[in-house]
C-alpha cells in the first residue's frame, strides 16, 4: 500500500499486476526471485522492497516536499515499524500463529514500543514528522491500519485519540483510496 500511494503521489503511472502469493507467476520470480511483493520493474531496474518503491518514486517526483525530514529521526520511526513493530502487528493480529503469546501482551508492547510514541509526537504536530505529510507518515500508515483493524473495538478503546485522527485522515484521503482498486489476480 505505501509504495502504490508514493508512485499515485509522484504521478508515476504503472502496470500494476496483483498477485496471489500462493500461485506466484514465473514471471515475477524471475525478475525478484525472492518471490515478495510489492515488485517494481522499470526497465533494467527492479526493486522488490516497498521502502525502496516509495523512495525511487520520491525522487522522481516530489510535488509537496515529502523527502525534506530529518533522516535520522525519521529513519528511527522505520526501524521501530518495520521491525519489532512489524512482529508485534503479526502477533497481535494473527494470535493463532503465536499460541504461547498472549493478544494483550502483545498490544502493550506496541503501545510502548510505537503507538504511545506516536500519540505523543501527533500531540504537537499534525503528522509524524511535523505540520506536513512526508513520507513517514505514508510508510507507517498501512501498519497502523492493519493494527486498528485487528480488533477495531479495542482500538477504539485505547487512550490515542490523536492517532486515531491521523489514521482517520489517511483512511478517509484521495490518496489512500485511489490506490485501494481490487485488480483481478494475474496470471502469466
Amino acid at each position: 500500500m505505501r509504495a502504490r500511494m508514493a508512485l499515485k503521489y509522484a504521478a508515476i503511472s504503472v502496470e500494476h499486476r496483483e498477485i496471489v502469493l500462493k500461485s506466484k507467476p514465473q514471471s515475477m520470480l524471475l525478475a525478484s526471485p525472492k518471490g515478495t511483493v510489492p515488485v517494481l520493474c522499470v526497465d533494467e531496474l527492479v526493486l522488490d522492497q516497498s521502502l525502496d518503491i516509495m523512495h525511487w518514486a520520491l525522487r522522481q517526483s516530489d510535488p509537496d516536499g515529502w523527502r525534506d525530514v530529518d533522516e535520522s529521526i525519521a529513519q528511527r520511526w522505520i526501524e521501530i515499524n518495520d521491525g519489532p513493530f512489524k512482529l508485534l502487528l503479526d502477533q497481535y493480529k494473527y494470535p493463532e500463529r503465536y499460541p504461547d503469546l498472549h493478544r494483550e501482551d502483545a498490544l502493550g508492547a506496541a503501545m510502548d514500543l510505537m503507538l504511545s510514541p506516536m500519540e505523543q509526537a501527533l500531540q504537537s504536530s499534525q503528522y509524524l514528522m511535523g505540520e506536513k505529510i512526508t513520507w513517514v507518515d505514508i510508510a507507517i500508515f498501512p501498519f497502523i491500519r492493519q493494527f486498528s483493524m485487528a480488533d477495531i473495538d479495542r482500538f477504539q478503546e485505547l487512550p490515542l485519540p490523536f492517532t486515531r485522527q491521523w489514521l482517520d485522515q489517511f483512511i478517509a484521503s484521495d490518496l489512500f483510496n485511489s490506490v485501494m482498486y481490487k485488480y483481478p489476480a494475474w496470471i502469466d
